[in-house]
C-alpha cells in the first residue's frame, strides 16, 4: 500500500514511518522542511507546511495514489509560528475533507487518551475536535488514543523522565495524576495493523499501558534503568512548581519546544489513564509495562549521556547567551572607557570608540540570537567567530595579555568548547 503519514518526523511519526515500511508499505512522509530529522527517514518525503495547508484542496496533490492515511501530527503548545489550533484541528479537518473528496477510505488518526472526558487544555480540545471532524465522514476511520508514549527514542516527556532520573534527588510534582504509560513499539504495531483494508474501522481505541504509575514512580524506573542508586524524594513546592512551568512557557516563547509547560502542568494533574481491554481484543496487541520494556533495551553510555545532559542543556544554552549579552552592556556601560583605552593601547586610535561600541553590539547580536530557537545554531556559529576574531586580534595586537593574571584571552578557551558543546545537543530530536 502507498501509506501517506503526517508528522513523519516526530516521535510517533518515525516509528510509525519505520513500521510501516519495515512491513514493506510505500511509505510517503509529510515534512514540514528538509531538515536533518526529514533527512533520516529512509522513504520518499512531500514537503508541506501542513499549518498552512488549512484547505482539502491544499491535500490534493500529496493525496494523489495514496491508500490510506495516518495522521501523527501533533504539538503541546503554541508557539514562535506554530500553532496548536492549525496543527491538530484545522489542518486535520481539511486532510479528512480531502481524503473523502480523493476517495482515500482508511484514515488512521493518533489522538490522546481521556480527551472524551476532560479537555483542559488548547492541546485536548483540538485533539477532540480533529476526532469529530474525522467520524462525520463516509471513511473507514481509526481513533487511536494513546497515553503517554515512551520508548527507547525520547522526546518531550519521556525524555524529561529521563533527564529527572539523572537528577540527585528525586523530584516529587505537585497534583499529578497517574499514569498509564504505553510504549512506542506498542503504538506502531497498532498502526500497522490498521492500515490494511480489512482491518476493523469506525473504532476509537485507547492505547494505555498496564500499570497505573505515578509521575515519580516513571522517573524511579527510568532512574533504576540507567543504573544509578534510588534517590531520596523531595516534595517540589507548588510555588515552585508554577515558576518552573512559568519559566517554560518563557523558553516556549521564545521557540524552544521544552516539555514543562503549562499545557503539561494541566495535563499532568489530569493524569493519563485508560483501558487497553478492547485494544487487545481487537489487535492481539497486549501492551508492555514499563519496567519490561525497560529490561529487554538494557540502557547504554549514550542514554545515560542523554539523561545527564538534558536538564543541563537549557543551562548551557541560558549561560552562552548572558554572557555574550552582559558582555555587550559591560562594555558600553561600566567598562566603555577601560575598553577603548584597551583598544588605544592596541593602535586602533581614532577607531577605538567606533570598534567598541561595535564589539558591544555584535556581543549582544549573538547572545540574543543563542536565546532564540531560530537562531540558535547562527548565533552559535557567530559566537565561535566573535570569540575567535576576539582571540586572534588580542595574541597580534596584545599578547600581554595571555599573562594577565585575570586571563582575558585563556576565558576564550572555555566559551569556545561551551559553544561546540550547545551545538552538539541543539538537535531536539
Amino acid at each position: 500500500m502507498r501509506i501517506l503519514v503526517t508528522g513523519a518526523t516526530g516521535l510517533i511519526g518515525s516509528a510509525v514511518v519505520a513500521a510501516l515500511a519495515g512491513e514493506g508499505h510505500e511509505v510517503v512522509a509529510v515534512v514540514r522542511r528538509e531538515g536533518a530529522a526529514a533527512r533520516r527517514l529512509p522513504v520518499r518525503r512531500i514537503v508541506l507546511d501542513i499549518e498552512k495547508a488549512l484547505r482539502p484542496e491544499d491535500w490534493r496533490a500529496a493525496l494523489a495514489g495514496v491508500d490510506a492515511v495516518v495522521n501523527c501530527a501533533g504539538l503541546l503548545q503554541d508557539g514562535p509560528f506554530e500553532s496548536v489550533a492549525r496543527t491538530q484541528r484545522d489542518a486535520p479537518t481539511a486532510l479528512f475533507a480531502a481524503c473523502a473528496a480523493a476517495g482515500v477510505r482508511r484514515v488512521v488518526h493518533v489522538s490522546a487518551v481521556g480527551i472524551d472526558h476532560a479537555t483542559p487544555t488548547l492541546f485536548s480540545r483540538s485533539k477532540r475536535s480533529a476526532e469529530l471532524a474525522l467520524v462525520v465522514h463516509d471513511l473507514d476511520w481509526v481513533v487511536l488514543r494513546p497515553s503517554v508514549v515512551v520508548g527507547r527514542a525520547a522526546y518531550g516527556g519521556s525524555a524529561l523522565f529521563r533527564g529527572l532520573a539523572a537528577l540527585p534527588l528525586l523530584p516529587v510534582l505537585p497534583d499529578t495524576g497517574l499514569l498509564q504509560v504505553v510504549q512506542l513499539d506498542d503504538l506502531a504495531r497498532t498502526v500497522v495493523v490498521f492500515v490494511q483494508g480489512d482491518a476493523p474501522a469506525e473504532v476509537t481505541l485507547e492505547l494505555v499501558g498496564p500499570e497505573r504509575l505515578a509521575f515519580a514512580d516513571v522517573i524511579a524506573a527510568y532512574r533504576a534503568w540507567l543504573g544509578w542508586r534510588p534517590a531520596a524524594r523531595i516534595p517540589v513546592p507548588r510555588v515552585a512548581g508554577a515558576l518552573l512551568f512559568g519559566l517554560g512557557d518563557l523558553l516556549g516563547r521564545l521557540g524552544w519546544r521544552v516539555p514543562v509547560r503549562s499545557t503539561a502542568g494541566a495535563e499532568i494533574r489530569v493524569g493519563s489513564t485508560g483501558s487497553a481491554e478492547a485494544w487487545t481484543a481487537m489487535t492481539g496487541i497486549v501492551p508492555t509495562s514499563l519496567r519490561a520494556a525497560l529490561a529487554a533495551n538494557p540502557a547504554s553510555v549514550q542514554e545515560r549521556w542523554f539523561a545527564g545532559l538534558y536538564l543541563a542543556k537549557p543551562l548551557v544554552f541560558g549561560v552562552l547567551s548572558l554572557f555574550w549579552i552582559a558582555t555587550g552592556l559591560i562594555s558600553l556601560g561600566p567598562a566603555w572607557s577601560s575598553g577603548v583605552a584597551l583598544l588605544q593601547a592596541a593602535g586602533a586610535g581614532a577607531l577605538s570608540a567606533p570598534l567598541a561600541a561595535a564589539g558591544a553590539a555584535a556581543d549582544i547580536a549573538v547572545g540574543v540570537a543563542i536565546a532564540v530557537r531560530r537562531t540558535a545554531r547562527r548565533g552559535l556559529w557567530a559566537a565561535m567567530a566573535l570569540a575567535a576574531g576576539y582571540l586572534a586580534a588580542g595574541t597580534v595586537l596584545m599578547p600581554g595579555l595571555w599573562a594577565d593574571p585575570l586571563g582575558p584571552l585563556l576565558k576564550i578557551l572555555p566559551v569556545l568548547a561551551l559553544a561546540m558543546v550547545a551545538l552538539a545537543i541543539l538537535d531536539d530530536r
